[in-house]
């Protein structure tokens, strides 16, 4: 079989995405995590925290929701639908972060849980740390600081 006759085949037996219905949903979903977001913010400013610390308040609950809906597989069911409306937020982080862990927690402390919490995460940091240098570097480098 060539290339070209298992692409055709592949084509025939995928089924079609309903990208419309899909970003849709993704569009509601990942909005209504940042409402809620957003509602801790407020609720921070209502309790009269400065806004950093409402800044950090707000982080912190998100990544524990994220964390807490994953460890009762309420994250994963609601992922199924929304895509990449619930991986974009913070909560998506910390989902990424929980979900590994929770599967190979059977594997022991260190080889399971702790080995395998950032499979997913991991490269997500490194290259996201990494990023921010070479891109501080160049601003640095263009007279920006």
């Amino acid at each position: 079989m060539t290339n070209q006759e298992y692409a055709k085949l592949v084509k025939e037996k995928s089924p079609n995405s309903k990208l419309g219905k899909n970003l849709c949903k993704a569009f509601v979903i990942g909005g209504l995590i940042c409402c809620v977001g957003q509602l801790i913010g407020d609720g921070c400013a209502m309790l009269q925290l400065d806004t950093e610390t409402g800044k950090t308040v707000t982080s912190v609950v998100m990544v524990f929701l994220g964390t807490l809906l994953t460890g009762l597989g309420v994250y994963d069911k609601l992922a199924k639908h929304a895509g990449a409306g619930t991986l974009v937020p913070i909560t998506g982080f910390a989902n990424s972060v929980a979900a590994p862990a929770i599967d190979f927690k059977s594997e022991g402390l260190i080889t399971g849980l702790g080995a395998k919490m950032f499979i997913i995460a991991g490269p997500v940091l490194v290259y996201g740390t990494a990023a921010s240098v070479v891109y501080g570097v160049i601003y640095l480098l263009l007279g920006g600081g």
